[in-house]
């Protein structure tokens, strides 16, 4: 007596299709696209979303709890001819050019002191971390303790070695409140800048140094030819990072200062903020908001440049 099989319909379909799957996941691009899709949406909602909305509100005129009328680009055209927009301009660059500069080297030789040997290393390293991690409000209030003419620390400091009462007005004063928010802004950034570069120089291999003193290079020579050459990567980096936070600040000026005395430290992001918040004109504080937009661009591509060509 012979059994007829008959075949088990299905069985083995969803293990084929579970297979087929692994394989598609298995493709490279497949892969990338599926680990880059939540940051693309990400950015798409709370960055491409406002950008967006941000251009449209610039053509327009657009007061406070009114409806807005398509002006096109009038708004533009009024910024250029404002004489205010054109000192924030120069107000911007000076801050950004001066800031950065400032932590590149300042972060360099922070993180060059930090590779040495000593004790309490990692203390010392973790001290460094604070500016950076204490809220920039909360440290912007103490400097402006620090810097207050009546009740500066500073100044009773500079009155003991014989300047004249009440001393300097650090931000009453339109050159030494550009000086000032520069420091700030620095003192704010260096950790940034110096343990980044720490970080690269670990990576650095030490027979690299030890082959360049058996050659009879001196510190200056190691550092010039064996140092700078391998951080170059990474100090581009660190530096893109340092235009963009630095060119958008906010907080620290609008705390300290409020873009005064005369709209002397007044910035992109203070002045759009002034106009678009405190004059009630969304439109214009738009305008003012995107004009920052191609002037980073240049200065990003123009740093791009020039660090590729060293």
């Amino acid at each position: 007596m012979s059994i007829r099989s008959e075949p088990l319909i299905g069985v083995g379909g969803p293990t084929r299709r579970a297979a087929s799957l692994g394989v598609w996941l298995d493709r490279e691009s497949v892969f990338s696209w599926l680990m880059m899709a939540p940051p693309i949406l990400f950015l798409a909602a709370f960055v491409g979303y406002p950008l967006c909305y941000g251009i449209f509100l610039s053509l327009q005129d657009r007061p406070v709890a009114q409806p807005g009328v398509f002006v096109g680009l009038k708004n533009f055209a009024a910024d250029f001819k404002d004489p205010v927009f054109w000192q924030v301009v120069a107000n911007t660059f000076v801050y950004t050019g001066i800031a950065t500069m400032l932590k590149m080297v300042g972060g360099l030789g922070l993180a060059l002191a930090m590779n040495q040997q000593f004790r309490m290393k990692n203390l010392v390293r973790a001290v460094l971390l604070l500016p950076f991690i204490v809220p920039t409000v909360l440290s912007t209030v103490a400097w402006m303790w620090i810097l207050d003419p009546a009740f500066s620390v500073l100044n009773w400091f500079m009155i003991a070695l014989g300047v004249p009462k009440p001393g300097p007005s650090w931000l009453g004063n339109p050159i030494l409140a550009m000086a000032s928010i520069i420091f700030i802004n620095t003192w704010r950034g260096l950790p940034f800048y110096g343990i980044t570069l720490l970080a690269g120089l670990q990576t650095v291999p030490p027979e690299l140094y030890e082959a360049a003193t058996i050659d009879g290079a001196s510190g200056w020579q190691r550092f010039r030819y064996v140092t700078l050459p391998l951080l170059q990567s990474i100090i581009l980096i660190v530096t893109l990072f340092s235009v963009i936070f630095t060119f958008a600040d906010f907080q620290l000026v609008y705390v300290l200062t409020h873009g005064g005395p005369q709209n002397a430290t007044q910035l992109f992001a203070t002045y759009a903020f002034d106009i678009g918040m405190g004059a009630g004109q969304l439109g214009l504080g738009a305008s003012v908001a995107l004009a920052m937009l191609p002037a980073l661009a240049l200065l990003i591509l123009a740093l791009t440049i020039y660090m590729r060509r060293q």
